[in-house]
């Protein structure tokens, strides 16, 4: 094949959602049509528990974190190695607890800004290009709080894919 999207050796995909609701509709609809795009058949559905976490924990990445928020009419977006990233990520995630009906009380969540690897690039999402950090976060909490963040991801748009961790 020359050209477009080629499977060779299959795909893999994960999704992840605090209510447990949400994850039985779509496995519902994928045996009811495990058909996706590009000639692609589901073939396995695997259902994985949040691990059991301690106090704090480091994560990697699944995707990029994106930090953003609307000042003065234009969207201004965080990375890494800004100093107001960290207190951003805790904000958003505190407000997820919130409209889950979790308590948000003690957790906070920075990245691990010693990693050697960290970087940033821009992934472009319906023509927007958005700057993203690829780097490790450090999330301390209650088990419950930090498990809630590795279903439900980090920073901006993580229901569009962004933010979600190992």
């Amino acid at each position: 094949m020359d050209s477009g999207i080629s499977f060779a050796h299959g795909s893999s995909m994960e999704i992840s959602a605090y209510e447990i609701d949400f994850i039985r509709k779509i496995v519902k609809g994928i045996q009811e049509d495990p058909q996706l795009a590009f000639g692609l058949t589901v073939t396995d559905i695997v259902l994985q528990e949040a691990p059991v976490f301690s106090g704090k924990e480091t994560m990697f990445l699944r995707s990029p974190v994106l930090i953003k928020r609307l000042v003065d009419g234009k969207d201004i977006h965080y990375t890494y190695d800004r100093d107001e990233s960290g207190m951003l990520l805790t904000e958003t995630l505190r407000t997820k607890l919130k409209k889950a009906g979790l308590p948000d009380e003690g957790v906070t969540v920075s990245f691990l800004n010693d990693y050697p690897a960290a970087k940033t690039k821009i992934i472009y999402y319906k023509d927007i290009g958005n700057r993203v950090s690829i780097c490790p976060v450090v999330i301390e909490g209650t088990p419950e709080q930090i498990a809630f963040a590795w279903e439900v991801g980090v920073g901006s748009s993580t229901g569009i894919g962004f933010g979600a961790l190992k």
